[in-house]
């Protein structure tokens, strides 16, 4: 898969996708919709069934929100790890409309 990233430079992905261990399926994708007044891009993520047939669900974020995600998952990743408990994760500098809880 080829998507462009900020400066239009192609980024070539292998495998936008992983396999979690109760067998649901995690794609993540870009979505570009172009109409003539203004585009529109988003990250979009689909989580599969699981292995027992159960649906999965998908969602479209911004950039900004695709970031905020990012950055929580990585917290709570370090903190699966052993760390030492809940800390808050360093804010990105700007403002952020996005509030994560």
């Amino acid at each position: 898969m080829t998507t462009t990233t900020g400066n239009d430079l192609p980024t070539v992905v292998e495998d936008p996708s992983l396999v979690t261990v109760c067998g649901r399926r995690i794609a993540v994708r870009c979505l570009r919709l172009a109409p003539a007044d203004r585009p529109i891009s988003r990250v979009t993520l689909d989580v599969g069934q699981d292995r027992g047939g159960a649906p999965g669900t998908w969602a479209s974020l911004t950039a900004d929100e695709a970031r905020a995600l990012a950055r929580l998952l990585l917290l709570h990743a370090g903190l699966a790890e052993g760390g030492a408990g809940p800390v808050e994760p360093p804010r990105p500098k700007g403002r952020s409309r996005y509030r994560s809880e």
